[in-house]
């Protein structure tokens, strides 16, 4: 009679136990925390441009979005009280419209019985000061977006120096975990530094385009208003 012995887990099956290997989590704020005061400098920096770009783009995108509103039937009246002479009545519809279009419109009513060649003189005038107004602030969502990777560069070459600084002083028996932890905290400036720019330079060709949407808006309407005082009487 044979008797069988049997072994639970792994011995039953001639299989080896794997060691378990735990993974190591790191949060963000962890990684700013562990990269020295040269990291958490530069990454209070680009927390600051960040604030700066998100406020600009916001402030600028409600800004174009009313300059943008126009009432559709806003230039046939125009055109009716000029064309009965009632250019106090298109004055003040103009004063009405707080708009570049509006103010634009205004300027050219304005200057009714003047030559059309100080007309458009005029105009022109005012609509490089109504583009001026629009891109107010946007030029510095550009130097956000162009700065903020080049910011969190300088912070992972600062941190890489110190840590190959670490290795030279320690005469090569610097632990290389410790000398991996310092490099991968240093690359965490230049990913903050890349999501910085790309916020701000996405903001800022959206305000771009809906700048000139705007910008288009006025030169049609000058293009209708001067159309309207070439029409012969």
């Amino acid at each position: 009679m044979l008797t069988l012995f049997f072994q639970d887990g792994a011995e039953a099956t001639g299989q080896e136990l794997e060691p378990v290997v735990e993974e190591k989590t790191l949060s963000v704020i962890e990684l700013i925390m562990n990269g020295g005061l040269g990291a958490q400098v530069i990454i209070g920096v680009l927390f600051v441009l960040l604030f700066i770009a998100v406020y600009i783009y916001f402030e600028r995108l409600f800004a174009i979005k009313a300059a943008s509103k126009l009432d559709n039937n806003f230039m046939n009246q125009i055109k009716d009280n000029v064309a009965n002479g009632n250019v106090q009545a298109a004055k003040m519809l103009c004063a009405q419209q707080n708009s570049p279009v509006a103010r634009l419109t205004e300027k050219g009513v304005s200057r009714i019985g003047s030559p059309l060649e100080d007309i458009n003189t005029a105009i022109e005038n005012a609509g490089r000061l109504e583009v001026y107004k629009l891109e107010k602030n946007v030029s510095v969502l550009a130097t956000i977006a162009g700065a903020a990777p080049m910011i969190g560069f300088l912070g992972t070459v600062i941190g890489m120096v110190l840590a190959f600084h670490q290795l030279a002083t320690s005469s090569g028996q610097a632990e290389m975990g410790a000398l991996a932890e310092g490099i991968y905290t240093a690359m965490t400036t230049t990913v903050a530094g890349l999501i910085v720019g790309i916020i701000a330079y996405m903001g800022y060709n959206h305000l771009v385009v809906r700048t000139d949407k705007v910008v288009h808006q006025m030169e049609a309407t000058a293009v209708d208003f001067l159309d309207l005082l070439n029409e012969p009487a």
